[in-house]
């Protein structure tokens, strides 16, 4: 029942689901463009790789991030719809 609660109190945050959409898609972007540079400016070796992988985790995070984010503004605004204003 408690992640019930959490989706209705998390449904009202408009603006922090927002912001974590914003903030994870730039996160997102920060860690794709790290996965570019590395592989145009450094030559193969093991901290072109090192700075590949890095940019890969913070990329996912990001990603989850902002995945997060545009669920809970997209498929929450349903609840909101579907309770009752009495």
């Amino acid at each position: 029942m408690k992640w019930r609660q959490w989706l209705r109190r998390r449904a009202y945050q408009d603006k922090a689901n927002l912001r974590l959409f914003v903030l994870g898609a730039s996160v997102f972007f920060a860690g794709l463009g790290l996965v570019v540079l590395a592989n145009r400016w450094l030559l193969p070796s093991l901290l072109q790789e090192l700075l590949v992988l890095l940019g890969l985790v913070v990329g996912t995070l990001g990603g989850a991030a902002a995945l997060l984010g545009y669920l809970a503004l997209a498929l929450l605004r349903v609840i909101r719809m579907m309770e009752k204003h009495d």
